[in-house]
């Protein structure tokens, strides 16, 4: 593994050095795929990193093939290999429970694949790659991806209990976790804790509006848009990335090669041009007041 990205913490409402306390804007996209068995290569995630200027990379998974099987795990070792080795932190996301789960059909008639909550392998599944990645720096942890049809006081008590099995082998680490309702809303799911940032799902028409699911937390609290994306209204998207702007909030944005792309065979889409631009703006402001991450 690669140890020369510094470690990660919080201090306010801010992601920061753990050495100096240096404020750090984490933006990037998500490279999902590994969660339905497409595995990344070295290239895309150099041209994520060198091209697009992202400094961190989400990477959706699934526990199963996680826990069963070692090539699964090595793919997931490579990602974060070749995201370290490039420059930029890895977002280690748990995105489904089991590849062939069902829990009824989206709006676009696909299978939904995420259940409501995590189950009781999650804290095994964490532990162990907690102890996997203990002495990775670039490795971060969003132990759910999209709590939905439950509470918010539900939904706390699993994420405690997956916080708490991560931090039993990994006590700094950093920790994502995501609000409800898709992990839209944030409203009531913050706990105590150090080094906690909480991540918003942000996409047209959820509700309630964007402050007060995520914008008045972001006042108080470091909080992160693990995902966001349209394919088809880019005035909202220039709306919503204006708002991150003001909040000083870093992001990753959905997604890289599924809806609502991108890009396609290499070529930013409309969507990946705003997402191109906004990250190469924030990296070039970055590196003039903090250069050497």
């Amino acid at each position: 593994m690669n140890a020369s990205l510094p470690p990660l913490a919080t201090a306010g409402n801010r992601i920061v050095r753990a050495d100096t306390g240096q404020p750090v804007l984490l933006r990037g996209v998500n490279r999902s795929g590994l969660e339905y068995g497409v595995r990344a290569t070295r290239e895309e995630i150099r041209r994520i990193v060198g091209e697009w200027r992202a400094n961190i990379i989400r990477i959706p998974f699934t526990q199963r093939w996680a826990l069963d099987s070692e090539d699964y795990r090595r793919a997931l070792d490579d990602i974060v290999r070749w995201t370290a080795e490039s420059g930029a932190y890895a977002l280690l996301d748990l995105q489904w429970l089991r590849p062939d789960d069902d829990f009824g059909v989206n709006s676009n008639g696909s299978v939904q694949r995420i259940a409501p909550l995590p189950d009781a392998d999650s804290a095994r599944l964490w532990r162990s790659l907690a102890e996997r990645y203990r002495l990775e720096p670039a490795v971060l942890f969003d132990i759910y991806n999209e709590p939905h049809d439950v509470t918010a006081a539900d939904w706390r008590h699993c994420a405690r209990l997956l916080v708490g099995a991560i931090r039993e082998v990994h006590p700094a680490s950093l920790i994502f976790v995501s609000g409800t309702n898709w992990g839209y809303d944030l409203r009531g799911v913050p706990f105590p804790g150090e080094n906690l940032v909480w991540s918003t799902h942000v996409y047209p028409s959820k509700q309630p509006g964007w402050h007060a699911a995520f914008g008045c937390a972001a006042i108080e609290a470091p909080v992160f848009a693990g995902e966001w994306g349209t394919d088809y209204d880019l005035e909202w998207g220039r709306s919503l990335a204006a708002y991150l702007r003001s909040l000083g909030m870093g992001w990753t944005a959905w997604s890289w090669n599924d809806w609502p792309h991108l890009q396609r065979e290499g070529q930013p889409t409309p969507f990946g041009e705003l997402v191109k631009g906004e990250l190469q703006a924030a990296r070039d402001i970055f590196e003039r007041e903090a250069p050497g991450i």
